[in-house]
């Protein structure tokens, strides 16, 4: 029986707005934090199976998986969403 690892799961607040920001080149970021209290920081990889809307703030569960051989200008960690916990108008 497979036992559910909470340990590679964290909950993410996704902010209402995405902020301008440049990993390899410019892009638009999304800002997230993991608690309430903590500033907003840009987020420069994807989050798997989560669709972003504009005006709305997430709270999302996701899983995070080491990548093994990451490409150079990628992150080393994969994330995926296993739950989106509320969308808040904002």
């Amino acid at each position: 029986m497979p036992t559910s690892s909470s340990d590679n799961e964290k909950t993410f607040i996704v902010g209402p707005e995405t902020a301008d920001c440049t990993g390899v080149a410019p892009m638009k970021c999304l800002q997230v934090k993991e608690k309430a209290s903590d500033s907003w920081q840009n987020f420069y990889t994807n989050i798997e199976g989560f669709t972003y809307e504009p005006g709305y703030e997430y709270v999302l569960k996701v899983k995070t998986e080491k990548i093994e051989n990451p490409p150079m200008d990628g992150s080393s960690i994969k994330y995926t969403l296993v739950k989106q916990v509320s969308k808040t108008k904002k």
